[in-house]
């Protein structure tokens, strides 16, 4: 080889091992935010991370990933984001449950929602839908806290576990309407489900994402709704207040949190992108087709929601003398 052919080669060489690692080395270099969800891959908050995902990373210019931090009811992610570098690269996106029940239903947990946490956004909210199996004669939720309160008479209501939202939701009917209602706590949302539609249990009071594909089949009656007003997929479907039994309300919401010391200049930047991505289409119809509805808030709201919603179950928690399984 010539010493001309030999220089040509390996400036070629060069060339393109420049172009090869080029690339990784920007990408080593990019700033990348994590959603952290305190559930394993494929359930309704890992679902709501992954439809934000891609739009929040074209609004904040890098990329965003999803991270499972699973266990301990919440306590491994909220750990993992309290502990996290105060820059909102690293956000909790966190049901209700974990931040505004949890302070009261156990006695130590080990992490402060108020003193640790800065609120983001509110995303979503996923209010409680009542639902009986198709034979039920109940075609209300009026009609079926009546039939409950008859002499004699009395309804299980399954829960997703104790101290959940649909356990919760459960108790604030059966205060407001006075019926007889007994709880059956489940390990999760699937078997409780599966009761009520197998017959073994009469009602069961759950997010409408999880319920919606059951209701659309035929398999499960939605009689009531827990909110202020009617949900845009169920627009027949009565809110307790309408039948006048008020007090029911109860609302999974889902929300972003960052480490309490990140400054208020990033946490506005992050919940203008946040406001942005769920105004996009794209975003705000598919959440919208899960039956979760999309709630862009600011961080003051968020803040005046979890503080609200704290006093509000622990109240119920309290009355109830509620203790975790």
């Amino acid at each position: 080889m010539t010493h001309a052919k030999f220089c040509r080669t390996r400036a070629l060489a060069l060339i393109l091992a420049t172009a090869l690692f080029a690339p990784l080395s920007v990408f080593a270099q990019g700033k990348i935010t994590k959603i952290v969800v305190a559930f394993p891959p494929g359930g309704p908050v890992d679902f709501v991370a992954r439809t934000l995902s891609e739009q929040l990373g074209k609004e904040l210019g890098h990329q965003v990933i999803v991270e499972s931090k699973a266990g301990a009811n919440g306590a491994i992610a909220a750990d993992h984001v309290i502990r996290s570098a105060p820059d909102g690269q690293t956000l909790w996106l966190s049901s209700v449950g974990a931040v505004a029940i949890n302070p009261a239903l156990y006695d130590k947990l080990p992490y402060d929602p108020v003193r640790d946490l800065a609120p983001v956004s509110l995303i979503v909210n996923n209010v409680e839908l009542l639902v009986v199996n198709p034979s039920n004669p109940a075609n209300s939720g009026a009609e079926f806290v009546a039939n409950a309160s008859k002499p004699d008479k009395s309804a299980n209501m399954a829960s997703s576990g104790t101290g959940s939202v649909p356990h919760l939701a459960m108790e604030l009917l059966a205060d407001a309407s006075k019926a007889r209602l007994v709880h059956v706590p489940y390990k999760g949302a699937a078997p409780a489900i599966t009761d009520v539609m197998a017959g073994h249990v009469d009602g069961f009071f759950g997010d409408i994402p999880g319920l919606i594909s059951f209701v659309r089949s035929g398999k499960l009656k939605p009689i009531g709704i827990a909110a202020t007003k009617r949900h845009p997929l169920l627009p027949d479907v009565k809110t307790f207040q309408e039948m006048g039994i008020p007090g029911v309300d109860s609302d999974n919401w889902y929300a972003l949190f960052a480490s309490k010391a990140t400054p208020a200049e990033e946490i506005n930047r992050i919940n203008q992108a946040v406001r942005r991505t769920l105004a996009t289409e794209a975003v705000r119809s598919k959440l919208m087709a899960s039956g979760a509805v999309p709630s862009a808030s600011s961080p003051a709201e968020l803040a005046s929601l979890l503080k609200s919603d704290m006093a509000k179950w622990a109240r119920v928690i309290k009355a109830k003398s509620i203790k975790p399984d």
